[in-house]
């Protein structure tokens, strides 16, 4: 048997092997050391043998309380992703299979593979409305790829979508693909519609430095993108600093930021209502949008989520509550699970790539509930 993670966004250390019945692996911190979760790993020429793996540091992580009620992915082809009954004891994650074939593997959630990244925006920048910005590079040298759809315009209402900003959050840039594949349908009326009324900006992965090393929550340099908002520098936030600039000069009517998170079995909007110019148009834009999504796809729900800010206390380092005081716009956080919608779980697949990129292409109706109204 041969355990392996040396590929994009591969992450896991091999303590020992030697016995099928108890594989003791650890998962590799980001770089800093201040957070680890994601893992993500193959196993070769374990065809009919019961094995069973042992995440031995599963009690440090980032989100401990996450793995209570959590079921690790398992796919054969990397493209079919199901889940595997999983244990949390005494600070170790463990779960069981026997291989039915040579390879099989192993992750935190479904990745997003770069090479799927740069094969989505080839396909999306195909359509005549659709152009591909660059808007700099990354710590590690890699392109900060940003799709721009319809035409800027001073009638023209200044979308923002941007995900994973935590690279381990991959559902985030599934959510991305939902959303830009139902907008150059061609046979989509609402995305038409949408198009000749708005602008929008779209960086589907904000942090793939973090992503191809395996991260969980930062950069190359141990940076949590969405801290730094509010003081992004070239040597440690370029992500932020350039997605900043842009809206500076683009301008911003709404902007969701993509995220999943690792404890909250739902999917949910977190709005900007601690900042200190918060007000009762922007609670309406808000509660607006929430109803449309709601009634456009039932997997989003109002009952769970985080609390809101009290009053002038929210956290400018954040891009919602950044982006809400910079522009008076729009600005929410939207929230996917790791594990599934407890409302209306799926024991195959839990909460999945399909679930995200139809929760995505869903997105298209709420927007245009608010659009009128957003200045």
């Amino acid at each position: 048997m041969h355990i392996s993670a040396a590929f994009d966004a591969g992450n896991i250390q091999v303590l020992d092997a030697s016995d099928p019945s108890d594989v003791r692996l650890a998962i590799r911190p980001d770089v800093g050391g201040a957070h680890y979760q994601w893992f993500y790993f193959r196993v070769v020429g374990a065809r009919g043998v019961q094995c069973t793996f042992r995440l031995t540091n599963a009690a440090g992580v980032s989100y401990p309380k996450a793995w209570h009620g959590y079921r690790v992915c398992v796919s054969e082809d990397r493209e079919r992703w199901s889940r595997l009954d999983t244990a949390y004891r005494d600070g170790i994650l463990s779960f069981t299979v026997t291989p039915a074939r040579d390879v099989l593997y192993f992750a935190y959630f479904a990745p997003y593979s770069q090479e799927r990244h740069h094969d989505l925006l080839a396909r999306i920048g195909g359509h005549p409305r659709c152009r591909h910005r660059v808007l700099g590079l990354t710590l590690d040298g890699r392109d900060l790829d940003a799709m721009v759809l319809g035409e800027p315009g001073p009638d023209r209402r200044v979308v923002w979508m941007i995900a994973r900003q935590h690279p381990g959050e991959s559902m985030a840039e599934w959510f991305v693909e939902g959303f830009l594949e139902r907008m150059v349908d061609p046979s989509c009326a609402l995305a038409r519609s949408l198009l000749d009324r708005a602008v929008f900006y779209v960086v589907p992965n904000m942090n793939p430095d973090g992503s191809v090393r395996g991260h969980l929550r930062t950069n190359a340099v141990g940076t949590n993108l969405n801290r730094a908002w509010d003081a992004p520098t070239s040597a440690t936030s370029p992500e932020v600093l350039q997605v900043r600039e842009a809206m500076d000069r683009a301008g911003v009517d709404l902007c969701l930021d993509v995220h999943g998170d690792e404890e909250l079995p739902y999917n949910f909007v977190a709005g900007a209502e601690g900042i200190p110019s918060w007000t009762e148009r922007l609670a309406a834009l808000t509660e607006r949008f929430c109803a449309a999504y709601q009634i456009a796809n039932p997997d989003f729900q109002r009952t769970q989520g985080y609390p809101p800010d009290p009053p002038g206390q929210a956290n400018l380092s954040m891009c919602t509550s950044q982006v809400a005081e910079r522009f008076d716009a729009l600005a929410m956080t939207l929230e996917m699970p790791f594990k599934d919608n407890a409302d209306a779980p799926d024991e195959a697949v839990g909460w999945s790539p399909a679930r995200a990129r139809w929760l995505g292409a869903s997105v298209l109706h709420p927007i245009a509930a608010v659009l009128p109204t957003l200045r």
